[in-house]
């Protein structure tokens, strides 16, 4: 005799809309009900779990400087992902302005917002930390640094403070790229295990690349390996 189960347990969000139930025969075959149709299944759909490889270095010094590099990342990283999260949401609502000078105006609010929120903040990081974020910014929003202050306000102005960061040797220019940069492959590497422990919140890359493709590409390199 069929058991039914209440699968508003395990598929709350299927359950909202039209999966009715989940039944289970004597072969322990689950059965999805949706719409008067059985759909038989034999696994429960999980979340995407990265497997990340064993990291190993070929001196103590290797690992100092990935320590380094971690601490940076993890320092960094939340103001990249704060200042995506910013600029996704100003795009959506410029989207739903119709008059010029509207959009003008809250473009302006959003960016003394973003100056006021960042600037103490930013005055605080060290020059590598800096070229860190702004390889991250590309990291999360697909476009560089110089190239959002360019859109945000203009040519001249993204003149300006790509000169003023590169007294510090800092380029608004550089991208992320984990496939030609070692240091790249190596944040990217940072930011996967420390999604997966829980030390960051995940968000998506705008850039695209094979994290398992470069792995076996870097695991190569004399600085990690497997």
């Amino acid at each position: 005799m069929n058991l039914l189960k209440l699968t508003c347990l395990l598929f709350p969000v299927l359950l909202f809309s039209q999966v009715n139930e989940i039944e289970q025969d004597s072969t322990s075959i689950e059965y999805l009900i949706i719409e008067g149709d059985s759909i038989p299944r034999r696994s429960i759909d999980l979340e995407e779990v990265m497997i990340l490889h064993k990291l190993t270095f070929k001196d103590r010094d290797a690992k100092i400087r990935y320590l380094i590099l971690r601490r940076k990342t993890l320092k960094v990283f939340p103001y990249a992902k704060m200042a995506a999260e910013r600029l996704d949401s100003m795009n959506s609502r410029l989207a739903t302005l119709t008059k010029k000078r509207h959009k003008n105006r809250y473009s302006k609010q959003v960016q003394k917002y973003l100056e006021d929120e960042f600037s103490e903040e930013l005055k605080k990081m060290s020059r590598t930390e800096g070229q860190i974020l702004v390889k991250l910014i590309h990291r999360q929003t697909g476009s560089t640094a110089f190239d959002l202050v360019k859109e945000l306000r203009n040519g001249w102005r993204a003149f300006w403070y790509n000169t003023t960061a590169s007294l510090f040797d800092i380029s608004l220019k550089k991208e992320f790229n984990p496939n030609i940069e070692k240091e790249d492959y190596l944040i990217e590497d940072i930011l996967q295990r420390s999604f997966q422990s829980g030390l960051l919140d995940r968000q998506e890359s705008a850039v695209k690349f094979d994290f398992y493709e470069l792995t076996e590409k870097w695991l190569h390199s004399p600085e990690v390996k497997n």
